[in-house]
């Protein structure tokens, strides 16, 4: 596989993207189907035949709502007909827009576009495995095969690099555990100091009407009713505390979608766990003034300037 940045011209439109030379079965290993259009094959190889692969975002920015099938763009000056558009792939692990590409034949990338010094060299070979229990098995054979073919002796260092994936997934995923751990975190320091706000004003609360809650158990109220009351109380300012914080998550996430144009997905799961979340800090941290109000003495209450 060859890869370059290149302009590519359509009419009066242009757009700078990656120019990518590799085989057929690129798109096998890859997953990649097309959306509209047939792939390149072996003949095209072959042939070095002037045909290229393109991805969704080449396609809006050239094509519009036009067909792109059987029209001819210009890549670096050299004309290439449009055989087939690949299916949108969206953004890599790295945040690159994997839409922003042109596929051709290897061959055609060598000799038309690239220039290469020496014919039939590649910069990289994309493989894969059958299973991904074979890939440690896997990348020692391709280690063996390419010193062999390098003629590399057993004292020297590679000349190449091999790349398993599964590691660097392996690697993302860990980093990814990481900055989640880290996210909990903050969140939890949030939720204990939000708690901790939510306590202080019930138990300014309790104070301030100390003597309501006297006249109350006074004329028959239970302890259980007076500890109900303020629970309540501490569930609402919570849940009222919580909508405001999952509208101003949702609002911030729309608007930053807006400008960065990254993909956003809302979990109806996620905001309900939110909710149902913060109602539980409101009962936790307000059953302590709840409690010191239902044990309050009536007479004492009364008494209470």
């Amino acid at each position: 596989m060859e890869s370059a940045k290149a302009q590519v011209v359509f009419g009066n439109q242009n757009w700078s993207t990656v120019i990518s030379g590799t085989t057929p079965e690129v798109l096998d290993i890859r997953e990649w189907p097309l959306s509209l259009g047939r792939p390149f094959t072996q003949q095209d190889v072959d042939g070095a035949t002037k045909v290229c692969l393109l991805g969704q975002t080449v396609v809006d920015n050239l094509f519009g709502g036009i067909d792109p099938i059987g029209q001819v763009i210009r890549i670096k000056n050299v004309p290439f007909t449009v055989i087939g558009v690949l299916a949108s792939k969206g953004q890599s692990t790295m945040g690159q827009d994997q839409d922003d590409t042109i596929i051709v034949p290897l061959t055609t990338a060598q000799k038309k576009l690239f220039g290469m010094q020496f014919p039939g060299m590649v910069r990289v070979i994309a493989v894969q495995a059958r299973e991904p229990e074979v890939m440690r098995e896997v990348e020692d054979q391709i280690n063996d095969l390419l010193r062999q073919r390098h003629h590399i002796q057993p004292t020297q260092d590679n000349d190449f690099s091999v790349r398993n994936l599964t590691e660097i997934m392996s690697t993302a995923e860990q980093s990814a555990s990481v900055m989640s751990l880290l996210l909990g975190a903050i969140a939890s320091i949030s939720l204990i100091v939000g708690g901790i706000g939510i306590m202080n004003i019930m138990l300014v609360s309790v104070t301030e009407r100390t003597r309501e809650i006297g006249i109350r158990i006074a004329v028959g109220a239970k302890s259980r009713d007076i500890l109900l009351q303020f629970l309540i109380e501490s569930l609402v300012l919570s849940l009222i505390g919580g909508m405001i914080g999952i509208g101003m998550g949702v609002a911030g996430t729309v608007v930053l979608a807006m400008f960065t144009q990254w993909p956003t997905l809302f979990s109806t799961q996620a905001i309900l766990f939110a909710f149902l979340f913060a109602g539980s800090v409101g009962v936790f941290f307000g059953f302590y003034s709840a409690r010191k109000a239902s044990l309050l003495n009536p007479i004492e209450a009364l008494r209470y300037e």
